[in-house]
């Protein structure tokens, strides 16, 4: 991590003491902290102290060559960055200088305006890298929390599975072993489908987040999708009295993306407001085009949500605490996955809910249109 004050610290390395003051005044008047040294020793005991955001250092110096000093400087910190400034310049130098990881060549004598751009364009620089560097270990800390916390659920009903099958064992020949065999044969089988949820909804959201889940960039019409998912949950539905119901748009809904992607989107909408649902309540499902938009919207008539929760509906494996209508089982994977294909296509969902009253999930993607070289005619919403 980047230590307090050092972003606007920058060493100066040369043995000219003119040069040393002058690029300390033009970059001290805007706002930077310079510090000066006469030569590559003194230059690399300060950077070592002062481990500044970026180094100024001048190639032709008495003891220890700038040259040597670009990589003494990165053995310190290989995200300072270094700037040559020097008055013998050659193509042969430049080269050499970037070769050892200068991130510019300043050739002697300069503006202060050339002086404030180069160190301007380096700082940005060096906080795109720190920005990536940190993202990338966020991520690395991510996925092994996410590789632990799915190794866990996975690990909780196995230890449920196998104490049922060591029951099963001890029954022995008791007159209620056949049906106890039978309790115990149906705990193992909802416990492996929990599993198999786990691990096809984690398969799923790896394949999101890999960009190979909405790889595909075709026409798709939004419409038969939605009712083929509606045909699908229509059994599960009716199991639990809720009724499905769809409100087509009339005119074209057409998106840029792929059939599978948008059908797991809508499989997990349907699924949620499904399992929230009351007995007795209803799913709609409606497509329709607004401000230049396609929008889905999927709206029941269940439990609700509270304020306090949604912030957190989107998030890996969250699940809304009991307590707040009966805790349905679910891996808290589903919305996080309709999020990022969503995102994916480049497009937004929303809720709005009522605790009681129900909850509207809305989903807004970009209509299909034509790109240059595709050919054909533009295809918009009529």
């Amino acid at each position: 991590m980047t230590e307090p004050g050092r972003e606007d610290t920058i060493a100066v390395i040369d043995d000219d003491s003119a040069m040393r003051l002058s690029c300390k005044k033009i970059l001290s008047k805007v706002g930077y902290r310079v510090e000066t040294f006469e030569d590559g020793a003194q230059g690399l005991e300060g950077v070592a102290g002062l481990r500044p955001a970026l180094v100024l250092v001048d190639l032709k110096m008495p003891g220890i060559s700038g040259m040597e000093v670009i990589g003494r400087v990165h053995g310190i910190d290989p995200q300072i960055i270094v700037v040559v400034i020097t008055g013998y310049a050659t193509v042969d130098t430049a080269v050499e200088a970037l070769k050892r990881g200068a991130y510019d060549f300043l050739p002697k004598p300069f503006s202060p305006d050339e002086l404030r751009l180069i160190v301007k364009r380096g700082l940005e620089r060096r906080r795109l890298t720190l920005e990536s560097l940190h993202h990338e270990v966020e991520r690395a800390l991510l996925q092994r929390r996410f590789v632990t916390f799915v190794s866990h659920q996975l690990q909780t009903p196995l230890v449920a599975i196998h104490q049922y099958l060591d029951v099963m064992r001890r029954l022995g020949d008791r007159q209620d072993a056949r049906a106890q065999q039978q309790e115990w044969l149906e705990r193992c089988l909802k416990r492996i489908e929990e599993m198999q949820a786990l691990i096809r909804d984690w398969l799923t959201l790896a394949k999101v987040e890999g960009g190979r889940l909405a790889s595909q960039q075709a026409k798709v019409d939004l419409q038969p999708i939605v009712a083929e998912a509606l045909q699908r949950h229509q059994e599960v539905a009716a199991r639990q009295g809720v009724s499905l119901q769809a409100h087509p748009s009339e005119k074209d809904c057409y998106v840029r993306g792929d059939s599978t992607s948008l059908s797991v989107l809508l499989d997990n909408l349907l699924a949620n407001a499904i399992k929230y649902n009351k007995p007795g309540g209803s799913v709609s499902v409606s497509t329709e085009v607004e401000e230049g938009q396609i929008v889905v919207a999927v709206k029941d008539t269940g439990v609700g949500i509270c304020e306090r929760h949604r912030p957190f509906l989107f998030d890996d494996f969250f699940r809304i605490p009991s307590g707040e209508g009966e805790k349905a089982a679910g891996t808290g994977l589903g919305l996080p996955i309709c999020k990022k294909i969503v995102a994916e296509m480049g497009g937004s969902i929303d809720v709005e809910s009522e605790v009681n009253v129900g909850s509207t999930f809305r989903v807004s993607l970009p209509p299909y249109r034509e790109r240059a070289g595709e050919g054909g005619s533009r295809e918009s919403p009529k």
